[in-house]
């Protein structure tokens, strides 16, 4: 199951990159910015902004689930099957209803990957598996990642790393670089913030340092969470203490996908306004240097 595949992308690893988002994530972080990617199976999106008024194709489709109310459509999602998301997934002609996550083959998934190869070739790029926490399919990640290995193509994962090892062991010969979270390294907070488990994190991050893959940290700074000197500097001394790594990249929080959840029915918790301290971000770099580190700051 998979919700995207974004060509031409130069933010997911180096050079020219084709994205595959897998569906699917073990964790519940309140910032996630897609909040569609978190769910195994697929999603039902609704922006009443594009709604007509007086159509009811959604209705006839899945007339269990949706039905027309004084301020709108009234979807109940809990009523949702497959068979009316099949029926949904072509009936709204403003896309005022969307149906998120689909399944492909490797073979499918691997054609569009294909077509760019000689942008690839040229810019040093490849392909990005991303997510959702794309090793929460790992027969899919381990297909697509050994077959791009097999054709000569760079191969990259963005990854929370929150999994059994069992998940992610069988395609370490096939990743050429892990873009890794490193959200923090405090359990409580982990916790309090993700629904996981930071140790299970630094776990697996230790193994693939002592594997010896190659490893660029990403560091989303939360107001709250993590954005503060303290959690930064615990942060980046992991990373340079017990990973080895070289480059660790901050991600300031920003609230982009914040629409994502009125679509999907779901609150936002996370805070509602973007991290706007420059002083932290020059002290997340300084920090960074201290330790050996090189560091980027990622929009």
């Amino acid at each position: 199951m998979i919700f995207n595949i974004q060509r031409y992308s130069t933010h997911d690893g180096p050079g020219i990159r084709t994205v595959v988002f897998l569906k699917g994530c073990s964790l519940g972080c309140r910032w996630c910015q897609n909040p569609e990617s978190r769910s195994a199976t697929r999603d039902l999106l609704f922006d009443p902004r594009l709604c007509l008024d007086g159509c009811d194709l959604c209705q006839q489709a899945a007339p269990a689930a949706i039905e027309r109310a004084l301020n709108g459509l009234m979807i109940h999602r809990e009523k949702l099957n497959d068979d009316m998301l099949d029926a949904l997934t072509p009936c709204c002609p403003t896309q005022a209803l969307s149906v998120c996550g689909e399944e492909k083959s490797v073979a499918e998934i691997m054609a569009t990957v294909r077509r760019d190869k000689p942008f690839y070739d040229r810019s040093g790029g490849g392909i990005t598996l991303s997510g959702g926490e794309p090793f929460m399919n790992p027969a899919l990640a381990h297909a697509l990642l050994s077959a791009s290995r097999a054709e000569g193509i760079h191969t990259a994962v963005e990854t929370c790393l929150h999994v059994p090892w069992r998940y992610i062991e069988p395609s370490l010969p096939y990743v050429d670089l892990f873009l890794a979270d490193l959200k923090h390294v405090d359990s409580e907070r982990f916790k309090r913030w993700t629904d996981g488990s930071a140790k299970r994190v630094m776990d697996n991050l230790k193994r693939l340092a002592a594997a010896g893959k190659t490893l660029t940290i990403r560091v989303p700074l939360i107001p709250g969470f993590n954005a503060d000197e303290a959690s930064i500097e615990a942060i980046t001394r992991f990373a340079a203490d017990e990973l080895n790594v070289r480059d660790i990249h901050f991600l300031p929080y920003h609230t982009l996908g914040m629409n994502k959840y009125n679509l999907l029915g779901q609150p936002y918790s996370a805070p509602d306004k973007p991290l706007d301290n420059p002083a932290l971000l020059d002290f997340a770099r300084d920090v960074a240097c201290q330790n050996g580190l090189t560091a980027t700051l990622r929009g």
